[in-house]
């Protein structure tokens, strides 16, 4: 019953912006601390981003630093990534995670992934 569904991907050119959102479902969504995975073809998944429950902490690869902004809204159960100045080393497939934070490891779910792809 859990579910993690990414939307708002999609097709956009190099220096634009998108916005992905995550609607999560089946388990207390503000115990969890939430992450955007991404993974280009060829390449490794590699995180992207990350925010704790009551987003007191949010962390961030190098690559998208200045760029990118998680956000959450626990009212919403929902979990956010505005990308801004989008490159084309950005296209990749982009995956919602959630992990518990108090059985890290234990309790931890994934989207299915929605596709970014960044080209003129």
């Amino acid at each position: 019953q859990v579910q993690l569904v990414e939307s708002g991907g999609g097709l956009v050119q190099p220096g634009g912006s998108l916005r992905l959102s995550c609607a999560a479902s089946g388990f207390t969504f503000s115990n969890y601390v939430m992450r955007w995975y991404r993974q280009a073809p060829g390449k490794e998944r590699e995180l992207v981003a990350s925010i704790s429950s009551a987003s007191s902490n949010r962390n961030y690869a190098d690559f998208v630093k200045g760029r990118f902004t998680i956000s959450r809204d626990n009212a919403k159960n929902t979990v956010y990534l505005q990308m801004d100045s989008l490159k084309s080393e950005d296209t990749a497939v982009y995956y919602c995670n959630a992990e518990f934070r108090s059985a890290p490891r234990k309790y931890v779910y994934w989207g299915q992934g929605t596709q970014v792809t960044v080209s003129s």
